[in-house]
């Protein structure tokens, strides 16, 4: 539901520092702008997830791309003249989409902004033989970065978790991705069934042998409305580790990352430098990002004010109304300066690099000097220059951090 326009910004932050509201205006410059497109199909449902996603046996490849294209024309002209940085295919399954699908969209985003000189473009894909199969296709069509989500790589552990490739097609289409794409990015999750800290390390160890440059690591959580989730309510699931277990887990991954050449620029991401994701990082340093498919979410910052936009969630509903009225979107809303502020909070502070405080004073917040000194004492967090971050010792807590910052 729309909500009232945010209220104009204070003429200073609390330290007397001057921000016109124009400052607030630009803001999003400083994480960039791109477009999320989100296919909502998949071949079958993962027990553990909670994405929208859906199951179907026929799909109108055409009818899709046409949406899309409608889609990201309409965004193209209210935003129009903005370099695009990043295009992010989610899901769902990307890989299920036709070469031609995905050639398509990126064309349309090209038609509707102008691209940066080395704009990042992300697919994920699932390692099964008949998607490794157009990995090279998607290149021909402009992909330059496969997101591939492998979860593991043993052949008991991915039928537990509802995957439907082996661990030998993982490293196939891991081979063929390394042939097609210059950047490869590769998920794994942790916290598992009997899964001990032993064989999570060598796990880890044997993926960072695969001379992968971005790495996902995220433990294994219990959503609600999931089948995992209903299961477990039920008393099945045995053998997951406790919550001391877990947090061994994380503390091993950022070790053996770090070791690798691939330390954490972010709580669930590791990268070589340089090989960072730059469409998340649009996300986390509160860059602007336009959305376009069942239930995308957006941040665009007009001169109305800055909005969150979302989509139909079911493709259906997504499809008829881009269809028949021009626009998937179900509703916006105005984000207002608390707002913005505990959303750049909540998500810079996830990344290595912290957030930057002049950002986070200019939307008029303010920084509990007497926590801030209490947290730096304990070592959960840090400043350098202008930057606030938290420490190794930190990113364990974050959560508890975030509460004293934003109490």
């Amino acid at each position: 539901m729309t909500q009232p326009m945010p209220a104009p910004a204070p003429a200073f932050a609390p330290d007397g520092t001057a921000h016109p509201a124009a400052t607030l205006a630009e803001d999003w410059r400083a994480g960039g702008f791109g477009l999320y497109v989100h296919w909502p199909f998949c071949a079958a449902k993962c027990p553990y997830c909670d994405f929208n996603s859906h199951v179907a046996a026929v799909i109108d490849q055409g009818r899709w791309l046409a949406a899309y294209r409608r889609e990201i024309t309409r965004l193209g002209d209210e935003i129009p003249g903005r370099v695009l940085n990043s295009i992010f295919f989610g899901g769902g399954t990307p890989s299920l989409m036709a070469p031609e699908t995905v050639a398509g969209v990126i064309e349309a985003a090209r038609e509707a902004w102008p691209f940066a000189n080395d704009i990042e473009i992300t697919l994920e894909a699932n390692p099964t033989s008949v998607e490794m199969g157009r990995f090279c296709a998607y290149a021909a069509a402009g992909v330059n970065r496969l997101s591939m989500g492998v979860q593991a790589l043993n052949d008991e552990d991915l039928r537990r978790l509802g995957r439907m490739h082996s661990a030998a097609e993982a490293r196939a289409a891991f081979d063929i991705a390394r042939d097609c794409f210059t950047r490869v990015s590769f998920d794994l999750i942790y916290a598992r069934q009997d899964q001990d800290r032993a064989h999570w390390r060598r796990e880890l160890t044997q993926a960072l042998g695969m001379a992968v440059d971005h790495l996902s690591a995220y433990q294994l959580t219990i959503e609600p409305g999931t089948a995992f989730g209903a299961r477990h309510a039920k008393g099945g699931l045995r053998g997951l580790p406790d919550d001391d277990l877990s947090a061994d887990m994380y503390l091993d991954t950022q070790e053996v990352c770090a070791a690798a050449g691939m330390p954490a620029y972010e709580i669930s991401n590791h990268a070589r430098p340089g090989s960072e994701s730059r469409h998340n990082l649009i996300y986390w340093r509160q860059g602007d990002w336009a959305a376009a498919g069942p239930g995308a979410h957006g941040r665009l910052t007009l001169p109305s004010g800055r909005w969150a936009t979302e989509a139909h969630r079911a493709p259906a509903a997504w499809l008829e109304a881009v269809e028949s009225r021009g626009n998937g979107e179900s509703g916006r809303e105005a984000l207002g300066l608390a707002d913005r502020a505990l959303e750049y909070l909540l998500m810079s502070m996830r990344l290595s690099e912290g957030m930057e405080m002049s950002r986070y004073l200019a939307h008029g917040a303010e920084l509990p000097q007497a926590r801030l000194a209490h947290l730096t004492e304990l070592g959960l967090i840090s400043v350098e220059g202008d930057r606030l971050m938290a420490t190794e010792a930190g990113r364990p807590v974050l959560n508890a951090i975030l509460r004293e910052l934003a109490g």
